[in-house]
């Protein structure tokens, strides 16, 4: 045990300044998001830009991961736009649940872009096919919930943090996993935030009944 202790600690001090960076944007946008304010996607951007070119070189070897990451920085760029756009008309957009179809599009998005990762994958050097390609098909499913702010997005991008930690170990990215594990601790108190304003702005949404 001291010995996985002191080798974990030495890779901890070995991350170079970048992955630092990217976690650390990492932290600070998940934590605007937990909390329903709009700067979690300016520091998205910086988060999931550098993460895309770290996770893309060879050594590291995670290419759904880093294309991943290209999406999160797109779907950023959208959900930025959509919210932006929403609060210059006068208008928020309102945090809401997953109905039928939304569940639909969601397990849609999982099946189809799991077996599409696994395929590309096994062209690459990748090693990890299906796990890298299960991770990133489940956080794109995520995003995708968190830029229509749908509750559950939380519950994707905790299936996709859980089988993330053990996959960033084995690659050697100790810095990006203990991130991780704090995004899965602040993604159960965002669920549980934005089930809060879900069912507030439901109250507040309601008719009173007429005298």
């Amino acid at each position: 045990m001291e010995e996985l202790i002191r080798h974990f600690i030495a890779e901890v001090k070995a991350t170079q300044l970048p992955e630092w960076i990217a976690a650390l944007f990492g932290v600070i946008s998940v934590l605007f998001a937990q909390r329903n304010h709009i700067l979690l996607y300016p520091s998205g951007l910086v988060s999931t830009g550098i993460y895309a070119w770290l996770l893309s070189r060879r050594e590291a070897g995670l290419y759904a991961e880093a294309l991943l990451n290209v999406y999160y920085f797109v779907m950023t760029l959208y959900g930025w736009w959509h919210w932006s756009r929403s609060r210059s008309s006068g208008a928020t957009v309102p945090v809401g649940v997953c109905n039928r179809r939304d569940w639909f599009i969601t397990f849609s998005i999982v099946g189809a872009l799991w077996g599409l990762f696994y395929v590309l994958l096994l062209q690459t050097p990748s090693t990890v096919p299906g796990w890298d390609g299960f991770v990133s098909a489940t956080a794109c499913a995520g995003m995708w919930l968190l830029a229509r702010r749908k509750v559950e997005n939380w519950l994707l991008l905790n299936v996709s943090n859980l089988v993330s930690i053990p996959l960033f170990v084995y690659k050697g990215f100790y810095v990006t996993m203990l991130l991780t594990v704090f995004l899965f601790v602040v993604a159960i108190f965002g669920y549980v935030h934005w089930k809060k304003l879900y069912l507030l702005n439901k109250v507040e949404a309601k008719p009173l009944p007429t005298p």
